[in-house]
């Protein structure tokens, strides 16, 4: 069996938590709780594609509101 998470043929979800984290996730396992779809579902490239040009401040949320 192989790892649902290294599958490129695959679809994927991105998925943001209340920090504004983002993860890619594969379409066919349930998402954990506390994640919402941001994008998807798509083939793998195209959710990197996603966070890469969404996600630009790594930092999480609560620390950004603090920091300004």
């Amino acid at each position: 069996m192989s790892n649902p998470f290294e599958q490129a043929d695959r679809e994927y979800y991105v998925l943001r938590n209340a920090e504004e984290q983002y993860s890619l996730w594969p379409a066919a396992i349930p998402f954990p709780t506390g994640w919402e779809i941001a994008f998807g579902p798509a083939v793998k490239a195209s959710c990197q594609l996603y966070i890469e040009e969404t996600w630009v401040d790594m930092r999480p949320k609560s620390l950004r509101s603090l920091l300004g």
